[in-house]
């Protein structure tokens, strides 16, 4: 939504918000103490990004399956298994499963 705000393109940054709120198989959390203090530790632990210690959090806190990501430093954090996007995008036969 970053870049449609950005660009001053309310349309699309709530078209994007539509995507993201109701879309089947995709959950959102609002950020709690516990997570908000999770992400802290992990920030201190791994020096993550804000966001990304958030999103990390979210995640092992409420015990998703999988992280998604394109930044492959993230696979250090322990509690979820941190999948990257150019993994998967290999042309060799070496590409771990998905799932």
């Amino acid at each position: 939504m970053v870049h449609p705000l950005r660009d001053g393109n309310k349309k699309l940054a709530n078209r994007y918000k539509a995507i993201l709120l109701s879309s089947n198989g995709l959950v959102t959390y609002e950020i709690s103490h516990a997570i908000s203090e999770r992400a802290a530790l992990l920030r201190a632990k791994h020096g993550l990004k804000t966001p990304d210690a958030i999103q990390l959090a979210t995640a092992t806190h409420h015990k998703a399956d999988y992280f998604l990501t394109n930044d492959p430093a993230l696979k250090k954090v322990k509690g979820v298994k941190v999948l990257v996007l150019d993994d998967y995008l290999l042309a060799t036969s070496e590409c771990p499963p998905l799932f």
